[in-house]
């Protein structure tokens, strides 16, 4: 049976050769057969070499993204259950201290645009691209044989599925509908998870181990948690001994999960101030009266989503770093994130290291950072890697 086959110009084979798995609109030459979007259609060279099998996506700039480099190799439900259950393999030395993980993380894992994240009883999956939903149903199924899974949920209402010709989705795909609230397990902490309705899947994944290493500077320190969402850094400063925490974030209702997330480990709720606010507004507010801090952690969100956007990203780090500079009492330390794939990070720390000499302090980089093991970076992708952070001490 002759397969749809997606034929390239000469000589545009070399990041497919290098095993990058997009593929962009430009470098077609044709595309022979009539695949629909999500289908699974063979990539050759000009001069007819295969190079990979690839969902195809006509509505984007990505028109395809590699599911397999070999030609042996057929992409069907047999396959997909083989890659996701590989990546879960892979997660299972980290199971040890949480029931909250990245089970499968797109490219990174072979699955171009399939995210699952494990909530205690739930998984919760996001489909964002042509061919993860084209796959649904049988990433689905095999997400719910999973030891342990009562329920599998979909929150594919993310804006990137416009580019792919897709609507957001949202539902139960499999088993039980998941409660309004998933209590997970953090090492020595507990979340309460709003699935329905949270940033992302609902809770930041990726940013586990900086919790844990944020608190260990915490002892006696008055922490400042920006962006807190629903408190995940400000419950692991209290838990760290902080003398106290500011939680702001612009959303009303995150912040009374903080508070109940601040409930739920038995934390003393006195020590917590949440304020919700436009954090630049909040910190200049803070600036005027003279507040300071001795431990001051910001994880915005995206600033950057094309490359259009770079630079007015790189003046909202530089801003929000500038004055959490000037909050910070002597020898006081910031965590400082950028999840911006588009912000490399040379970039991010030449932006941070401008708004330390713009704020008048000396600073030293102490420690650098990363995304979870659970979310790693495949080699062949190094856009996987979006989540960089530093930890300065300022003077």
């Amino acid at each position: 049976m002759n397969e749809p086959t997606l034929v390239l110009k000469p000589e545009r084979e070399k990041s497919l050769l290098r095993r990058h798995p997009w593929l962009f609109a430009g470098a077609t030459a044709e595309v022979k057969g009539d695949p629909a979007s999500g289908d699974t259609l063979v990539i050759r060279s000009a001069d007819g070499h295969f190079l990979a099998r690839a969902a195809y996506s006509p509505n984007s700039q990505i028109i395809a993204r590699v599911w397999t480099w070999d030609e042996s190799t057929a992409v069907n439900e047999s396959f997909l259950r083989r890659r996701i259950e590989r990546a879960i393999a892979g997660r299972l030395s980290l199971a040890a201290n949480t029931n909250a993980l990245r089970w499968v993380n797109a490219e990174s894992d072979g699955l171009p645009g399939v995210i699952v994240d494990r909530y205690a009883d739930f998984a919760v999956c996001q489909f964002l691209s042509a061919g993860a939903e084209r796959w649904k149903d049988a990433v689905a199924q095999t997400v719910a044989a999973q030891p342990g899974i009562v329920g599998v949920f979909e929150r594919s209402d993310v804006d990137v599925r416009e580019k792919e010709g897709l609507s957001p989705v949202t539902g139960t795909l499999f088993g039980s509908p998941p409660p309004d609230l998933i209590e997970i397990q953090e090492g020595a902490c507990r979340f309460a998870v709003d699935v329905y309705r949270g940033h992302k899947t609902g809770f930041y994944l990726d940013q586990r181990d900086n919790r844990t290493l944020a608190a260990s500077y915490a002892e006696g320190r008055e922490v400042l948690n920006c962006f807190a969402y629903t408190g995940g850094f400000g419950v692991w400063a209290l838990k760290g001994g902080a003398a106290g925490v500011t939680n702001v974030d612009t959303s009303a209702p995150a912040l009374e999960l903080a508070r109940r997330n601040i409930e739920l480990n038995g934390l003393d709720a006195s020590k917590v101030e949440n304020t919700v606010g436009d954090v630049f507004h909040v910190l200049r507010q803070y600036r005027d009266r003279g507040r300071q801090f001795d431990l001051i952690i910001l994880d915005p969100p995206k600033f950057a989503e094309s490359r259009s956007q770079i630079e007015g990203a790189t003046r909202g780090y530089k801003d929000i770093n500038l004055l959490a500079f000037k909050l910070l009492r002597p020898g006081g330390v910031l965590f400082t994130f950028s999840c911006s794939g588009l912000i490399d990070p040379e970039l991010f720390q030449k932006v941070v290291a401008g708004a330390a000499l713009d704020s008048g302090r000396e600073a030293q980089i102490v420690g650098r950072l990363t995304q979870a093991a659970d979310h790693p970076v495949a080699l062949n992708f190094p856009e996987g890697e979006y989540l960089k952070g530093l930890v300065c001490r300022a003077w």
